[in-house]
């Protein structure tokens, strides 16, 4: 199995450690100090090792920071984790509504007569110690790099990954790691720069066709990397981690230890193309004017799906589909009372586990019922494990990392009979998810453009979500992947061969949650009779086939379209997957798709 259900951080652990902290703050004559969630790769996802922020505060969302001050630690948190984070926290920490509150503001509030704030170069990247630093002009508060007090303190602190890489064949990648290279190098020339940094791990899995096990659930080794303009690529890896490697490398690429990247920077000559929000700020340093801030040169093209990469995804999903179903079909002849969230999600992993393409799950699964199911990204422990009790709502997220592609998908299902609040609310959500399902938009447009269409129904009842509407995913990648996004503060357009998730909430503190999940791609709209004819549009196509659950559908709420789409949906995921899975499923996937 790949997900263990241990506790992993505890509150009381958090005072204890942010007292050693403060008394290095002492000793280093710094006012505070920030505990960022991010490593050196500027990541979303970080080893073991570099956990530094739920080791210290017992917090384990996926975003966020500290800022430890000698009589106050603030914990930022945005709306996602703002349930969890009261569980999950001491005292001694206070939440900080984040980005509400900005940072330097809340410093300025909290050091009136200045101060020196320590914070370790390699894990805060350019755009933060810029934007801190003009946030803090003429407030007395002084930004200054040192070593990471956290390590200093940290006396078990885990060993740096060490896992092996692996290729990913060309029939999955579907362009080989040469032609990539030679792609963004010519990119590169074309813009007078003389090489790329690349710091993110997925962009290096992506440029070089690797995978790795450095992280849970993600397919990524660390590592960097200099893209120079001739194509060349200095590979800076463990030897470790290549000693069993047997794919191809691209011509002109030359490994070495990681260590001696920082060296390497230093001496490049000529304009360096960096991504101000990934490059860690000593590398900004040693670039100097050097430095041209533009995006990762792997991003765009990683987040343009090729056809090889779009059909992996699509026949991932019709397998994964087919455990969800079985899960579905299980949990139905399960009375209420005497099922458990980690039996929930043991079960569907073991389902998964069938399939001989599966290399992990994409994320911990997450299976929260009642109250639980409030708490956005809930992981369920020993201790929090609970019942799924008559009239309840299951939240179930989950998905996972195959080698044709990386799933995600969301089901909230009814325990019993739920009450008709419930219902109503998760007929929102199911509107607010059709709605983005049925848009065409003209092509241009950004994630910020297009989300509201997904929130209008709750807007209209008075409710919203404090999530975005969707996150890209990679192939057989992160399953959060930028720089598309389905998000009020993304501005990159949406173009052909994205992949986003489609979800819509709603959250009901102390009572229950809601979520429905569809990954899409973006695809060209075919023409209508009545479009304009020199407009380009695009749409969506669906990756994702599960039934959504019609007991919790308040039909008369539903227009004749929204009907017509879901009728036609759950019509097709029969087709899809009614051969993939038992005879009991069958039987139980034929009621479960009927029309409404």
């Amino acid at each position: 199995m790949f997900q263990t259900y241990d506790v992993t951080a505890r509150p009381e652990q958090g005072p204890p450690r942010l007292a050693a902290l403060r008394q290095a703050l002492t000793t280093e004559g710094l006012n505070g100090f920030l505990v960022p969630r991010a490593d050196a790769h500027q990541g979303e996802y970080v080893a073991p090792r570099d956990e530094r922020l739920a080791w210290l505060t017992g917090f384990t969302g996926s975003a966020g920071f500290c800022a430890v001050l000698e009589n106050r630690a603030g914990v930022f948190i945005d709306g996602r984790y703002r349930t969890q984070v009261k569980r999950q926290v001491a005292p001694e920490f206070t939440p900080v509504p984040w980005p509400e509150v900005k940072l330097g503001d809340w410093l300025k509030d909290q050091l009136p007569n200045g101060g020196t704030i320590g914070y370790d170069p390699w894990l805060h990247s350019l755009a933060q110690i810029e934007e801190l630093t003009a946030a803090l002009e003429g407030a007395g508060i002084r930004l200054k790099q040192c070593k990471n007090l956290v390590d200093a303190i940290w006396e078990d602190q885990p060993a740096p990954p060490m896992e092996p890489v692996c290729s990913h064949p060309l029939d999955y990648a579907g362009e080989s790691a040469q032609d990539k290279c030679n792609r963004l190098a010519a990119d590169l020339k074309h813009a007078g720069q003389s090489a790329a940094l690349i710091t993110l791990p997925d962009s290096l899995m992506w440029l070089l066709n690797m995978r790795g096990q450095d992280i849970p659930r993600n397919p990524v080794a660390h590592g960097f990397a200099i893209l120079h303009d001739d194509a060349r690529i200095d590979l800076f890896m463990a030897a470790a981690k290549l000693d069993s490697y047997d794919g191809p490398l691209p011509e002109g690429c030359t490994r070495h230890d990681p260590e001696r990247f920082l060296q390497a920077v230093s001496a490049l000559n000529g304009q360096v193309a960096v991504d101000a929000g990934s490059l860690p700020q000593i590398l900004a340093d040693a670039l100097g004017d050097r430095l041209v801030k533009a995006a990762d040169p792997c991003a765009l093209p990683k987040a343009r799906k090729n056809d090889a990469e779009i059909a992996g995804a699509a026949a991932a999903h019709l397998r994964d589909g087919a455990a969800v179903i079985e899960l579905l079909a299980w949990l139905d002849q399960q009375p209420p009372g005497t099922v458990s969230e980690i039996q929930v999600a043991r079960r569907l992993e073991e389902l998964r586990l069938r399939d001989p393409a599966l290399r992990d799950i994409s994320f911990e699964t997450i299976a929260g019922t009642g109250e639980n199911g409030a708490v956005m990204h809930y992981r369920v422990t020993e201790e929090t494990d609970s019942l799924l009790k008559e009239g309840q709502l299951l939240v179930l997220d989950s998905g996972g990392q195959y080698l044709d592609g990386t799933t995600d998908i969301t089901r909230t299902i009814a325990i019993g009979t739920p009450g008709r609040e419930e219902c109503e609310a998760f007929t929102r959500v199911l509107q607010g998810m059709i709605a983005m399902s049925r848009l065409r938009w003209p092509k241009g447009l950004a994630g910020r453009d297009i989300e509201a269409i997904g929130r209008m129904p709750l807007w209209l009842a008075g409710q919203d979500f404090n999530h975005g509407l969707g996150h890209g995913v990679g192939a057989y990648l992160s399953v959060h992947e930028g720089p598309q996004r389905l998000s009020r503060v993304s501005h990159v357009p949406l173009e052909e061969g994205m992949i986003l998730s489609n979800e819509p909430g709603y959250y009901r503190e102390g009572a229950f949650g809601i979520r429905i999940e569809n990954l899409l791609v973006v695809q060209a709209a075919p023409m209508l009779e009545s479009s304009d004819p020199e407009r380009d549009m695009l749409s969506w196509r669906t990756l994702t086939y599960a039934p959504i659950d019609r007991r919790l559908i308040v039909t008369e709420m539903l227009s004749r379209e929204e009907t017509s789409w879901l009728n036609a949906y759950h019509a097709e995921v029969a087709a899809r997957i009614r051969s993939k899975v038992s005879a009991d499923a069958r039987v139980w996937l034929d009621d479960a798709t009927r029309p409404i």
